[in-house]
């Protein structure tokens, strides 16, 4: 039990006791439940983060006829959601197409770019080589060169190749990301020490095996955001699959686009199609979520 502040002004001063006062003050503070203000505006913000996605559903559940005497038609969503998703699907656009694509893509990206990026993360983090450093700013340097500007040579070269149309000229530029070889190489740079590489190799460990069971357990928390924010940018990648790819191999927001052309701006189906797009995304939010909060938390801890 923690003495009183007169006893310590007794026996320390009154420099202890001021000291001592201050320091419960901030022990209380970070203990104390957030007031009513705080869930106030952590409510307001969620509002607002959450309309857009209300409005879209209430206009995917809509008609256009509807629609075209409001903009809001009804706060409530109403019952023509399954039917306009339905009207999507069995149109001229190939949705399935669009999906199937899509969903290929945003995998297939997302584990070469994990694998790569720890791979390279670890290298850049722990690893002793000539030129690491240099090495490592030209990696982060080309983060700062927009995409736009190698958008011409990258289509000569898929061109060339014959993958003009196809999902392999979107597949492989992306399989890795100077962002990710430096969120891997931050994050290995403090969350695994040399102690273990070295325990790793006392034990007769080879350069890969260490990787496999060392760092590789330690970068996971890293790793799983790492999947997820991958998998959100190709999920919603729209520049570069609309210019490699065509009309009859589309990626799923070329099927967005290609609903607001086809049906001349009927916002209930094209809003269908942005549900279509997102409802993924939110499954995987939700199924996710907390495992990652808990990675990241759990890493965090190690570190």
């Amino acid at each position: 039990m923690s003495a009183s502040l007169p006893i310590i002004a007794q026996t320390s001063g009154k420099s202890a006791a001021q000291w001592e006062k201050r320091r419960r003050t901030r022990a209380g503070g970070a203990n104390r439940r957030p007031g009513w203000v705080t869930y106030l505006l952590l409510g307001i913000v969620i509002l607002i983060s959450i309309f857009p996605l209300y409005y879209v559903l209430i206009l995917a559940s809509s008609d256009q006829e509807t629609i075209s005497r409001s903009v809001i038609p009804s706060w409530i969503p109403e019952g023509n959601l399954w039917d306009n998703i339905q009207k999507v699907f069995n149109g001229a656009i190939p949705v399935v197409k669009g999906f199937t694509n899509s969903l290929i893509i945003a995998v297939i990206q997302s584990i070469t770019v994990v694998l790569f990026s720890t791979l390279s993360g670890y290298s850049f983090a722990k690893l002793n080589f000539r030129g690491r450093g240099p090495l490592l700013v030209f990696v982060i340097a080309t983060m700062a060169i927009p995409v736009q500007l190698g958008v011409v040579p990258l289509f000569i070269v898929m061109t060339e190749l014959g993958w003009s149309g196809k999902i392999i000229a979107v597949i492989v530029p992306g399989m890795v990301t100077a962002f990710g070889v430096f969120w891997m190489t931050q994050y290995l740079e403090s969350a695994l020490p040399y102690e273990l590489i070295e325990a790793a190799r006392v034990d007769g460990a080879s350069m890969i095996r260490t990787f496999w069971h060392v760092a590789v357990p330690a970068a996971r928390p890293a790793a799983a955001m790492l999947a997820l924010f991958t998998f959100i940018g190709s999920w919603v990648n729209y520049f570069w699959p609309f210019i490699i790819l065509n009309q009859q191999n589309p990626t799923l927001p070329m099927v967005t686009k290609l609903l607001q052309s086809g049906y001349q701006n009927d916002y209930s189906l094209i809003m269908a199609g942005v549900v279509i797009s997102t409802a993924p995304l939110l499954v995987l939010f939700f199924l996710a979520g907390r495992q990652l909060v808990a990675g990241i938390m759990q890493g965090a801890v190690k570190g």
